[in-house]
Formats: C-alpha cells, sequence, structure tokens
C-alpha cells in the first residue's frame, strides 16, 4: 500500500507526479538547511551510547534525574518486544552487551528491578550466559563500577603508548577511532578508578557466576588460531604487568595524555566521537583533574552537545554528522533545480553557495593528523566527518564535498578542489583503495587480540570509499590523474562478490556498495555494457521487492542474504535506482517501478519515513540511523531520473 493508503500501480510516474515529488522534496530540505548555510540531522545508534551517558553521569556524580528520565523513556521504547532485550538495531536479535548497559542505565534512573520490562530484560540476559559473557567494553565499563574485577579485561598495559611506530601492537597500527578510545582507556586500565556511584547502583544479578569466582573471562569465540595464541600471551603477560617498573608505568600514563590533549578538539571532544569523549572525562577525573580545570570543563562539554533532548525523550548521539549532511544535501538540492548535465539555474547556485563557504571554512589545510604518520610529506587538505576533527579528516567526506564543490562550478572553489585533490592521491593505499581514514591500516592479526572482540580493530581499504574516490578524481578530470583511477578500478574488481554486488562497509549493506561503484564507473567511463557492471546490475534487479522498491536490513552484515529486508526502504531505493541509472539503465522498467514506489511513498510535506537503521559503525557490532538518508537520497534519485529524460547522452555527467 501507497502512504496514503491506496495500492501501488506498476504504471510509471507521470511527469506531473514526477515533478511534484521533486519539487516538494527540495523544498522540504531546503528548509532544514541552517542560518550559515549548512545541514546537520540526528545521527542515532543503540541503546550502547544513551545508556552509558547516563552512567557516566553516576561516575561523576553529575546526575541531572530531569533529563536521565527522559533518557529513560527512550530506552523503554526501544527495548524489544520479542525477546525483552536491547537490539543493534531496528527489529533486531538480543545483544547482551546492549542489554546488560541499557538494564543498568535503567536501574540508575530509578527502575524497580522488579517491574514487568526490567524482570523481562533480566531473564533475557541471564539465558545468554549472563554478564561475564559481555563484550570488552561493556567489562571495562563493569569494572569501572566495581561490579567486575579489572582481570576481567584484557591485557592492555598503558605502556602500549610508548611503542614506535613498526612495533606490531603500537596504537599507530589502529584505526583512529581505535586510537582515540584506547589512549584514554588504557589510563583507566592503569588507575583502576571506581565510579562515585552516589546511589551505589550495582547490578550483580545479571551474572549467572559471582564475578568475584568467575575463573576465565577471556574465552572467545576466537576468529582463528591466532586468538587461542593471543589468549596465551595474555595469560602469560598478566603476571608481569606488576613489575613494570614505576617510572616507565608513569611515563606511558604522561605519553597517553600527551597524545590526548594536542586532540581534544575543544568541544568538538577527542576523535569527535562519543566512547573516546567520555573516556577522556573519566581519565581526568582519575588523574586528579579538577572538574574546574578548563581542560575537564570543555571535554565534558563536549559530551553533553552530543544530546538529543525532546519533550518527553532523550538520548546520546555517537557523533554528529554536518559536514556528510552537508554534502549530501547540496548533490540532492543541485540535483532537482538542475536540467540535463548538471546545470542548475543561478538563484540555486546562489542559495548553495552559501554551504560552499561554511564548507571551505571547514576544510582542513593547517594540521598534519594521525594520517601522516605514514605520510609526513602530503600536505592536509581533508574534510572531517563532524564539525571539527582536524587530527581526523575523512577521506569519504572529503571526496563528497569535492564533487559538490567541483559541481557548483563556482571559481572560489578552485584552491579548495585542488588541496583535496593531492590529499586524496596520497591517501591512496598500496592495494589501489582507500581507507576512511588512514593509509594501509591493515594488519588484520590485530582484530584477533582478545581486546578487539568486535574486530574492527582496523580501517583497511573498503569499496564504498574507494568508489567515491574514483568517483571525485574522475569528475575532475586530470590526465595525470589516470592511472591512480585504473589502480583503483583492478582494486574494485577484484572486490566484486560472487552475486555482482560489492560489500557496503560504511551503509547497509550490498546495496549501498553496489550503488558506490556503480557510480564510480560510470564516472570512470567504464562501458555500461562491461562485465562487472552487468553482473551487478543484474543482481540489483534480482533484489527488487514485488512493491518496485529495495531494501536491505543490519542481518546481512552477519551472514543473512545480501540485499533483501521485510520492507522496501526509501534510501536503499534511492541507492539502487541510482545506481542503475549510473549503469545507463534509466529507461529499465525496474528504474521505473522504484521510481513510482518512492514517489508514492513521500508525504504531504515532501519528505520520506524509515525506522530501519541504514549504515554502520562496526559490522556486527555497531549499527547507525542517518535520519537524513531518507530524505536527501530520494531526492536525487527522482531528480536524476527526471534530468536524464531530457539528457542527449542518457550519461551522468559527473561521479556521484
Amino acid at each position: 500500500m501507497a502512504a496514503d493508503g491506496s495500492a501501488f500501480s506498476d504504471a510509471p510516474v507521470s511527469k506531473e507526479t514526477l515533478d511534484r515529488a521533486v519539487t516538494n522534496a527540495h523544498a522540504a530540505l531546503g528548509k532544514r538547511q541552517q542560518a550559515d548555510g549548512h545541514w546537520v540531522y540526528e545521527l542515532e545508534a543503540d541503546a550502547t551510547i544513551p545508556a552509558e551517558y547516563v552512567l557516566l553521569e553516576h561516575y561523576l556524580d553529575r546526575i541531572d534525574d530531569a533529563l536521565e528520565q527522559k533518557i529513560g523513556n527512550y530506552l523503554r521504547r526501544i527495548q524489544s518486544k520479542d525477546h525483552g532485550g536491547w537490539p543493534l538495531y531496528h527489529n533486531g536479535k538480543f545483544d547482551l552487551s546492549a542489554s546488560v548497559k541499557a538494564y543498568f542505565a535503567l536501574k540508575a534512573v530509578g527502575d524497580d528491578i522488579n517491574a514487568p520490562h526490567m524482570r523481562r530484560a533480566r531473564e533475557a540476559i541471564l539465558d545468554h550466559g549472563g554478564a561475564e559473557r559481555t563484550n570488552v567494553f561493556t567489562r571495562c565499563q563493569l569494572a569501572l563500577f566495581g561490579d567486575a574485577p579489572w582481570r576481567a579485561t584484557p591485557v592492555m598495559p598503558v605502556e602500549l603508548m610508548l611503542l614506535p611506530r613498526k612495533a606490531f601492537f603500537s596504537v599507530w597500527n589502529m584505526s583512529y577511532w581505535s586510537r582515540t578510545v584506547v589512549a584514554p582507556l588504557l589510563v583507566l586500565a592503569a588507575l583502576k578508578p571506581i565510579a562515585i556511584n552516589p546511589r551505589q547502583i550495582h547490578v550483580r544479578e545479571l551474572f549467572v557466576t559471582p564475578p568475584e569466582v568467575v575463573k576465565d573471562w577471556i574465552r572467545g569465540p576466537y576468529r582463528s588460531v591466532w586468538g587461542r595464541v593471543f589468549k596465551g600471551l595474555d595469560t602469560v603477560l598478566r603476571p608481569v604487568l606488576p613489575f613494570i617498573p614505576t617510572q616507565t608505568h608513569d611515563k606511558a600514563i604522561k605519553a597517553a595524555v600527551d597524545f590526548i590533549e594536542p586532540r581534544l578538539n575543544g568541544e568538538d571532544g577527542l576523535g569527535a566521537i562519543y566512547p573516546a569523549m567520555a573516556n577522556v572525562v573519566m581519565m581526568y577525573r582519575a588523574l586528579g583533574v579538577p572538574d574546574e580545570d578548563p581542560r575537564a570543563v570543555t571535554a565534558w562539554k563536549a559530551v553533553q552537545k552530543l544530546l538529543v533532548i525532546k519533550d518527553d525523550e532523550a538520548y546520546c548521539q555517537p557523533c554528529v554528522s554536518p559536514i556528510w549532511d552537508t554534502g549530501l544535501s547540496g548533490h540532492a538540492m543541485l540535483e532537482a533545480a538542475s536540467g540535463p548535465n548538471g546545470v542548475a539555474p543561478e538563484e540555486t547556485l546562489t542559495e548553495l553557495r552559501k554551504a560552499s563557504a561554511w564548507l571551505r571554512d571547514k576544510q582542513i589545510l593547517d594540521v598534519k593528523g594521525d594520517w601522516a604518520i605514514n605520510k609526513p610529506d602530503l600536505a592536509p587538505g581533508g574534510w572531517a566527518f563532524q564539525y571539527g576533527n582536524d587530527y581526523y579528516p575523512d577521506v569519504d567526506d572529503t571526496a563528497v564535498v569535492g564533487m559538490l564543490l567541483h559541481r557548483e562550478s563556482d571559481p572560489a572553489n578552485a584552491e579548495a578542489l585542488e588541496r583535496a585533490r593531492q590529499w586524496i592521491i596520497g591517501m591512496q593505499s598500496t592495494n589501489g583503495g582507500w581507507g576512511a581514514f588512514d593509509i594501509d591500516n591493515n594488519k588484520d592479526l590485530l582484530n584477533h587480540i582478545p581486546f578487539a572482540d568486535h574486530g574492527a580493530l582496523l580501517d583497511p581499504p573498503t569499496a564504498d570509499v574507494t568508489a567515491r574516490c574514483i568517483s571525485f578524481l574522475a569528475q575532475l578530470g586530470h590526465v595525470e590523474d589516470q592511472a591512480v583511477i585504473d589502480r583503483a578500478i583492478e582494486y574494485l574488481r577484484k572486490d566484486q562478490e560472487e552475486d555482482g554486488s560489492w560489500f557496503g562497509r560504511w551503509g547497509t549493506n550490498y546495496i549501498y556498495g553496489t550503488w558506490s561503484v556503480l557510480c564510480a564507473f560510470n564516472a570512470a567511463g567504464i562501458s555500461h555494457d562491461d562485465p562487472a557492471v552487468v553482473k551487478a546490475v543484474e543482481w540489483l534487479r534480482s533484489v527488487q521487492g514485488a512493491d518496485g522498491g529495495w531494501g536491505e536490513g543490519c542481518e546481512s552484515y552477519e551472514g543473512g542474504a545480501h540485499g533483501t529486508y521485510g520492507e522496501s526502504l526509501p534510501s536503499q531505493t534511492a541507492w539502487a535506482t541510482l545506481g542503475l541509472m549510473a549503469a545507463g539503465r534509466r529507461d529499465d522498467p525496474a528504474v521505473a517501478k522504484g521510481m513510482a514506489w518512492l514517489a508514492e511513498q513521500q508525504d504531504e510535506n515532501g519528505e520520506w519515513h524509515e525506522d530501519p537503521y541504514n549504515a554502520v559503525g562496526f559490522p556486527k557490532v555497531f549499527y547507525l540511523r542517518y535520519h537524513g538518508y531518507k530524505q536527501f537520497f530520494p531526492l536525487m534519485a527522482l531528480a536524476r531520473y527526471r534530468n536524464l529524460e531530457s539528457s542527449n547522452t542518457r550519461r551522468v555527467a559527473f561521479g556521484f
């Protein structure tokens, strides 16, 4: 059924309906633009981050009861009615670690443990092995509250901060997010502080075995034989740690602090991601830094700026996404106002120049971030994901913003584009692909250490990020960049799945990856009849829903089928149709049905709605819901479909 309750039709969407859908969506997205020119939408994760925020307030004894009640409302609403616990994404299966944290937070905000929702959650947790079987980060949280001993966590001595870059266990071999989370966590593990916890909230009832008598906290499952080897190393190192000289220990703590403080980012926080920022707040308290110290004040403000507070609910975001949202919204706005070959009227360009000016001001030109450890001679020129994160520009964001500035054709963008181009080229890994933040960050054995039970300690090249870089460089059209593009295309050819799709590391999932690569191939001039393109097109056709839309669940990251879900979704229908149009299939009946589905799903305000999660932080561990995806991607797809109708070439003239 359509959004208004009417039946779906197999008839192609009419020109009038198409124009109306584009016009209304363009107006709706325009209303979301901030006064200074940028866009930012909510970025939602699972119960974990809001629960951790509540526990952070109790750790510090900085309890805001009114706020915590709103977070409690949010946690109760997203509790599963099926299994009684908390999933990692909409309608997902039970997750033990998220459920333990959510239960702990609800108990902290005052929920009676004998209330029906708490009893159901507790029974589910115990049925799944209890709190002793939670992941490493949850056991660290329990240790901070004295609910588990510190021996429940893997050996991660703060002395790791002293290791040189070439050492296998060096933090420089970890991804940016791991590095920023680990540095303050190592200090906490070294000092072993205990939360103030003024109301003495504990969760011993969540343990199957009393925590003081649990003998083996680290027992897999292991990803390979290396997991067992590293478990053995953990066992050997544990009794050695007390004999590390105090002088070395203190030097390592100082090295951690010296790493952290230049990267504190003001009120954007360390790494501009919640776990790192919260760890810094707790680290300063453990080090005896007064709450009134400017460093502690700023660190606490950074965490609080991630809160989304509504009338009845509140939650904490894992980070914010203004650069990403602005780049993608700008592309959609330009597409909606453009005619054939992407030429937009002057009034639209005038509106978007505010966004471009805002973006140019956010380009990182003076800070050599952690990426420079592998590329010391490369000049900075990228954009971060968040408002401010100068040490950690994002390759994906840089490519998206670069393509927008190039499409806008303002001469004022020339210098920014050239700096971005040079930085993107310099960030290419040796296998031809691009990671999100680092170069050749691919020491896979690190994902087998006990600490890395989340399996996401690294930032290797991926198909979606690589595709965006190809699109950017191809759109710019510098002949001398062809060798860089060719190496990247070869990487993508090798990375194609047997069924014709590509894995989507940062968006859900194979539909996202396949759309990204088809856009890149189109921008790079790969024939629409190329076998890899044809195979991808056939795969996209094969996973289209009977209603004309596409959908894919986060289950596809966990062994589920590629490209399928119980319902069609606006964002994924947009990706699929954009991919097909990039492959020269604008007139394919599958695209026409997708356009009709999108038009029928649009509400009277020109917007779309979807509850399922549409992106991923760490597959199998941490998923995301970008609230903007359901708006700017459908607009982009509908406008592209309309524009290609009147195009002489029927080929997208740019890389995105």
